[in-house]
């Protein structure tokens, strides 16, 4: 009997990652340095990524889209993250957070006037948190009021992701505050609606080439048609959407992981000392084979969450705990991966530091550590009350 372990790959899978890990060497590793010193992602790699389909990795073929599935945008976005977690979560975003809300929420209309777009030439955004609102998701400040035809949006918008590039936003208001969180409602908004502005550009530690701004909304019209899903339901929409989003954020993390490791080990089976590759010696032996052992475990907590999510099953806790403990990894991935290189793995000259930096990040966005903790916790005590 043959046993396919969790972490393989079907031939078309293979495939398909393969065409973006060389997309990534080829197209995106000669850039890298130069959009981490610039913050700013080259504006000549994004036809690329749309003609590659990967800004539209699940959106039906009907609709110009790839006709995937979610397990290949997982493919994709780790692919990415092993030359540069920038460009990984750029695409990440696309399709874990605004192609999945747009596809899950969106009427046949919305879905016909801009899915097609955002597999060919636009980028999109997910705007969710405020000054107010971070790990206390639903304490939106950001207002929606009717008016005649639709709703006027007032407020601002911070860390958002993608805000720069984007053309379309997909925005959290409240449209009844006093209703708490049953009053929140997303809205989709084109990038030239009037009264909306990008805002200032965060300067960032890690991910520099990932783009995080801050959104200006001045009454900003919306029509009625441009409501997802329906009035009051903004909060179920954001809680599913960043659920399927924390699976992607897990394959940046181990793709991130991956890279660092892979650059370790040729250099210490390169450098020696001592007449012999440092790679031998027991000291960094352990080590290595430590992590590589936490990055297979995060892969395998991953791909079994993508699977889980891609057949229908329950996947909360599982996405949870993957990106819980593939944001760990990571950070030690890249740490140790600092060391192994000694001095001058501390300088810019080589990228281990640059993931190292990036590496950060992932303990914070779609949800800290310490959410997810609260996350698993929950359905722990859920699952064990239930039992007989």
């Amino acid at each position: 009997m043959t046993v396919r372990p969790l972490t393989s790959l079907s031939e078309d899978e293979r495939i398909f990652q393969s065409a973006v890990l060389d997309y990534a060497r080829n197209k995106v590793g000669p850039r890298v340095h130069a959009m981490d010193e610039a913050a700013k992602i080259d504006a000549d790699l994004i036809p690329g990524l749309f003609e590659l389909g990967l800004m539209g990795v699940e959106v039906p073929e009907a609709l110009g889209g790839a006709g995937g599935q979610f397990f290949d945008a997982i493919l994709a976005v780790e692919a990415l993250a092993t030359v540069d977690p920038s460009v990984s979560v750029f695409v990440d975003v696309q399709n874990t957070l605004v192609n999945n809300a747009l596809l899950r929420w969106g009427t046949a209309d919305l879905q016909k006037r801009y899915l097609p777009k955002m597999c060919s030439e636009w980028v999109g955004s997910y705007c969710l948190s405020e000054a107010s609102s971070g790990s206390d998701a639903f304490a939106l400040k950001t207002r929606a009021d009717r008016v005649d035809g639709g709703w006027k949006l007032s407020g601002t918008k911070l860390w958002i992701t993608n805000g720069a590039e984007a053309s379309l936003y997909i925005v959290l208001a409240n449209v009844a505050p006093e209703k708490g969180y049953k009053g929140i409602t997303a809205f989709v908004v084109e990038r030239d609606f009037a009264g909306f502005t990008v805002g200032k550009k965060e300067d960032k530690l890690g991910i520099r080439a990932s783009s995080t701004t801050e959104l200006l909304l001045d009454g900003v019209f919306v029509p009625d048609a441009n409501v997802l899903g329906e009035v009051g339901v903004g909060y179920k929409i954001a809680i599913e959407t960043l659920n399927e989003g924390r699976i992607g954020i897990g394959a940046q993390m181990i793709g991130l992981a991956q890279g660092a490791f892979d650059y370790a080990m040729k250099y210490m089976l390169e450098r020696q000392q001592f007449g012999r590759p440092i790679a031998e010696f027991q000291g960094l032996e352990f080590q290595y084979a430590q992590v590589a052992t936490e990055i297979e475990a995060a892969r395998l907590m991953v791909y079994n969450a993508a699977r889980l999510k891609d057949a229908g099953q329950p996947f909360v806790k599982e996405a949870a705990m993957a990106k819980l403990f593939s944001s760990q990894v990571a950070e030690r991935a890249a740490s140790l991966a600092i060391e192994f290189l000694g001095g001058v793995g501390f300088t810019k000259e080589y990228p281990v530091e640059k993931f190292f930096r990036d590496a950060k990040i992932g303990k914070i966005y779609e949800g800290t550590s310490n959410m997810q903790l609260s996350t698993i916790g929950k359905l722990l005590r859920k699952a064990y009350s239930s039992r007989k």
